[in-house]
């Protein structure tokens, strides 16, 4: 490296390659051909080992160290692999890239292509070199005479597979059991036609295969960095020295021999072969466990198919390599029962899901027929029986799943389903006591809504105490129902009865703020509020109604009346309550309720807008009253009624002795008896007035139409002069209809587009 090959001084700036595989592979002439070495090649005529020991060579025009390894499985050696394991080994711990040079016949094979001394010596690569993960290896596959159409990447994934298989089969140090073949080495791989069929094709794409180690700038370029070994060149031959050294002194390199080699194969071999029937009776039941139904029998016939294939195996390895036999049965058993768990798991966790489902909606159908019978009942003892129903068949499914000589119990499967269920419970009783909640506050607001209809309805100084009392009282009687279902609900956490009895107390305080506020809508407000002026004008103390008279001073009534009922409209816009109220005590509702804001129950604006709809119907009710005492001032006078008695003698005479005047006379009697007995003659005069002003109208009508047709041709100024009687009569005869036709204010109707009362 010094005098010959010029390398020491190059720093970091070199590479190193190796070459592995068996002999008379062509391993020298594909090295010649890449790097343009000169390592003696097979005489093709004598077909004997080139190769014996390691050389090394730089190749041309290039700071590459090449390393040509003697093959394996020669006849020179015979079954002594000695020095191949250590030329292996230590090929793989110096070099940056390991060409693995293969006939394309060899791939898949096992020993052909050097699967059982590949594993020996990655096996003893972790153990002397495996706590340095910095630098990796490329393993670059040059798959030699590709004559077959089979294509590369089939080819690439056969032994990529191969590999895989290796590397879980390799005794791991126990820090690095989940270390991966990707965590010490690349793989790469490409293929080169036949040397002496294809000349021309071999020597192509040799050329374009040395440019992945010459062209930097390629994107095949194969000496990366994370390969590098970074030892300087100076330091290159004590390196090496000391990697041999301790290569040679380890003693795992001694241990494997061709019959162990050949048991390794044979016991692969039966293991894929006992695999296939015991993997078909597992792919049966497979698709039904994934797509989560219970599968029944499942361990029965799991045990039974894993039986089969464990005595198919040792049935045909047990005659192989003891030592061999063995590792290769455990990891058998270990295949079997790594698939046999994975099935198992995912029947337990449908097992689990079906549980905790039938938990629920059981416990819950049970809960809600309990709580219909409207008996009482304990919340444990429905739930609990429910859930040692479930417990039992969840325990029976995976109990069945526990086959001798597995290694798994579902202990933690078993914890999960109790804390799933107690998660279940928690939520079933707070559902409980959701619905107790709702159910004691739908009796409460019946309560409370008769009660406050009742007090709002004859409003008093004393109407929020009696709403308050009554509100404290329908609690209490609440507070105490609801206690005894917290204790059918086996809640016992202090903190938890104290939320429910808040949340109790926060839904009745709201529904009785609903209540009222139904109570004070607009309408509702004006209906109390005229009926207490109805109360204070139309009624005299006694309760009977007044009928005014034109002595009674109507004015200074009204007003009292007025004002009486004007004085409750404040009252019904806020809820008064006391300090020394229950509800204001600390604590007492839920958090973060503001009570204050609950208590207006009419804002400002809405209040004076009521007072004035209120004033309006105040004065129609009023106008109303005048009316009333104007009509019992035009009755008529009692002489004239002496008057009538005196001329209308003889026809009295002749009602009273003909039959058929004296039944209609006492038809017309009894009328006019019930009309006075139920005060009612107001209305039939209105009506009456009513009709005779519409029969007024239309007989001027049609007289005006008659005299139109018969009136004679008439000077102008003649003509105007009866256009303007005409019109005079009109304008009297419309200023009596408008006299008579006034209905009273009192009958006012809400206008169907905004809240304005027409009268």
């Amino acid at each position: 490296m010094n005098k010959k090959w010029s390398l020491c001084d190059a720093g970091f700036d070199y590479n190193v390659v190796a070459v592995f595989g068996s002999q008379s592979t062509g391993k020298s002439t594909l090295l010649n051909r890449l790097f343009g070495t000169k390592f003696d090649v097979m005489d093709e005529h004598q077909r004997q080992q080139t190769t014996r020991g390691i050389w090394a060579d730089r190749g041309v025009d290039m700071n590459v160290l090449i390393l040509d390894v003697e093959g394996t499985d020669g006849r020179e050696r015979g079954e002594n692999q000695d020095f191949e394991r250590k030329s292996a080994l230590f090929s793989l711990a110096v070099s940056e890239v390991l060409i693995v040079n293969m006939w394309e016949n060899m791939v898949g094979l096992y020993n052909g292509a050097n699967m059982g001394l590949l594993k020996t010596v990655l096996e003893v690569n972790l153990q002397l070199f495996g706590g340095n993960r910095e630098n990796k290896t490329l393993l670059y596959f040059v798959i030699r005479d590709h004559v077959s159409p089979t294509p590369l990447e089939n080819l690439a994934g056969t032994l990529h597979s191969d590999l895989e298989r290796i590397w879980a089969s390799v005794n791991k140090p126990s820090e690095l059991q989940n270390a991966r073949l990707t965590d010490y080495f690349d793989l790469k791989f490409t293929s080169l036609p036949h040397k002496l069929l294809q000349p021309e094709n071999f020597e192509r794409e040799a050329l374009e295969l040395r440019s992945q180690f010459t062209d930097r700038r390629s994107k095949e370029y194969v000496f990366k960095p994370s390969y590098k070994r970074r030892v300087p060149a100076d330091g290159f031959p004590h390196y090496a020295e000391a990697v041999w050294d301790k290569v040679v002194s380890n003693k795992d390199l001694d241990l494997p021999t061709q019959q162990e080699l050949l048991a390794q194969y044979r016991c692969d071999e039966i293991a894929q072969a006992a695999l296939v029937p015991f993997r078909k009776a597992i792919d049966e039941m497979r698709p039904l466990v994934q797509e989560g139904d219970i599968v029944p029998d499942l361990g029965q016939v799991s045990q039974q198919a894993r039986d089969t294939a464990i005595e198919m195996f040792d049935s045909q390895a047990a005659r192989y390599h003891k030592e061999v036999y063995r590792k290769k049965r455990e990891a058998f058993v270990q295949l079997l029962d790594g698939e046999l768990h994975a099935v198992f798991v995912n029947q337990v966790k449908n097992a689990l899901a079906l549980a905790t489902e039938k938990f629920a909606n059981e416990s819950h159908k049970r809960l809600e027929e309990a709580a219909a019978a409207e008996t009482e009942y304990s919340f444990g003892e429905v739930v609990g029986k429910v859930r040692r129903h479930v417990t039992e068949s969840f325990r029976m499914i995976v109990n069945e799943l526990v086959i001798p000589g597995g290694s798994w119990t579902f202990g933690s499967e078993l914890k999960q389903l109790e804390t799933t269920l107690d998660a279940t419970t928690a939520k079933l009783r707070l559902a409980e006591m959701d619905r107790a909640l709702a159910k004691l506050r739908r009796t409460a607001k019946d309560t409370l809504g008769e009660l406050i209809e009742d007090v709002l309805n004859n409003p008093d100084a004393q109407m929020w105490s009696k709403i308050i009392e009554g509100f404290e009282t329908t609690n209490r009687d609440a507070e105490d129902a609801l206690q005894v279902r917290i204790t059918n609900a086996e809640i016992t956490s202090e903190e938890a009865q104290v939320g429910f009895l808040r949340k109790l107390h926060t839904g009745l305080w709201e529904d009785l703020v609903d209540v009222l506020k139904e109570e004070v809508a607009d309408q509702m407000v004006l209906l109390k509020l005229r009926n207490a002026l109805e109360d204070k004008f139309r009624y005299d103390e006694a309760g009977l109604p007044r009928v005014w008279k034109p002595s009674d001073d109507i004015d200074s009534q009204f007003a009292v009346a007025r004002e009486s009922a004007q004085s409750l409209l404040p009252m019904f816009s806020k809820i008064v309550v006391s300090n020394d109220c229950v509800v204001r005590r600390p604590g007492y509702f839920a958090p973060n309720f503001e009570l204050d804001r609950s208590l207006v129950l009419i804002s400002g604006a809405r209040l004076r807008e009521l007072g004035k709809r209120f004033g309006r119907e105040a004065d129609a009710l009023y106008l109303e009253a005048k009316r009333a005492m104007v009509s019992t001032q035009n009755h008529v006078p009692l002489w004239v009624m002496a008057l009538l008695v005196v001329l209308g003698w003889n026809e009295a005479m002749t009602i009273l002795f003909n039959p058929i005047y004296l039944v209609l006379t006492a038809l017309l009697g009894g009328v006019a008896f019930i009309v006075h007995n139920l005060r009612l003659w107001g209305p039939v005069i209105r009506a009456a007035n009513g009709l005779t002003t519409m029969a007024n109208d239309k007989v001027h009508e049609i007289l005006v139409e008659a005299v139109n047709r018969t009136e004679p041709p008439v000077a102008s100024g003649s003509r105007q002069r009866s256009s303007a009687k005409r019109k005079v009569k009109r304008s009297a005869s419309a200023s009596a209809s408008e006299e008579i036709e006034l209905e009273p204010l009192g009958s006012a109707m809400p206008s169907p587009d905004t809240d304005e009362m027409v009268y």
